[in-house]
């Protein structure tokens, strides 16, 4: 099974509503999505004018985090709500630094994690499971997980784009349960969409576009700060997530913006 270009002609029946995964793989530049999610994120690109730009950014991130991480030494990756598969992924990006590296990729959306699977059977040490991240005990007593990942060890814990669809009541406990099981030495990397005013029209209307499938959670500043309560951030600290060890235009719109960091459990 690979990547079926599904920009042209269906040879499946086309969802009637849109899917956050596909329409961060179109703003991704992917294929890997439908009409109707095409036109969602251009409603997206018309609400927030940079956020094609801004979903290019957290993946840049993501390969800067994941470069990071390998060559601190991090031997092993647990990659939460992956997304469909996207070149270079977190494997390709760790096995630059070492070819030894072990990833186990999970989503709670079943298409992604067949995407995963199938493009990964070849692929040793690299797994794909289906969890909702939001149950971190599920996730992480997975006997698949638990044969690629050694939570004795140092990993790589990657929460990147993704907790935008966790309520932001919830996001804090829900990082420190899986921070605590983690070894020392270990590093965390997030990044989320953030607003200075959570009531401002302009979130609203992002809001809206996804309220049919999936909420999307705007992130108070401070809130998202309180993310890496307990770790040791590393350089350069919270900061938007163009600006995380790269020189990115500034990609914040009427007081919102992806904002990212990289921690180290101690």
């Amino acid at each position: 099974m690979g990547h079926e270009d599904r920009s042209g002609g269906a040879a499946e029946q086309e969802p009637l509503l849109p899917n956050p995964v596909r329409i961060y793989d179109y703003l991704l530049g992917g294929k890997d999505n439908f009409a109707v999610d095409r036109q969602a994120a251009e409603h997206l690109q018309h609400a927030i004018p940079g956020v094609r730009e801004s979903a290019r950014a957290n993946r840049r991130f993501l390969v800067r985090a994941v470069q990071l991480m390998a060559e601190s030494g991090i031997g092993q990756f647990l990659d939460l709500g992956t997304g469909l598969p996207t070149s270079p992924n977190v494997h390709e990006v760790a096995r630059d630094v070492d070819p030894e590296v072990t990833v186990a990729y999970v989503d709670n959306d079943p298409t992604v994690t067949a995407f995963n699977r199938a493009l990964r059977a070849d692929t040793p040490r690299v797994v794909a499971v289906h969890h909702d991240l939001r149950h971190p005990a599920e996730v992480l007593a997975d006997p698949v997980v638990r044969q690629a990942i050694d939570l004795n060890a140092p990993l790589g814990l990657l929460l990147v784009a993704v907790l935008h669809f966790v309520d932001r009541r919830d996001a804090a406990a829900l990082v420190t349960s899986y921070v605590d099981q983690l070894a020392p030495g270990s590093l965390v990397a997030i990044s989320a969409a953030c607003a200075a005013d959570l009531a401002a029209p302009d979130v609203a209307r992002i809001q809206a576009v996804y309220s049919a499938t999936t909420p999307f959670v705007f992130h108070h500043p401070d809130e998202f700060a309180l993310l890496f309560d307990g770790l040791e951030l590393a350089e350069p600290g919270i900061v938007e997530v163009s600006k995380w060890r790269g020189d990115g235009l500034s990609l914040s719109y009427a007081g919102m913006t992806f904002l990212a960091g990289v921690a180290r459990k101690t």
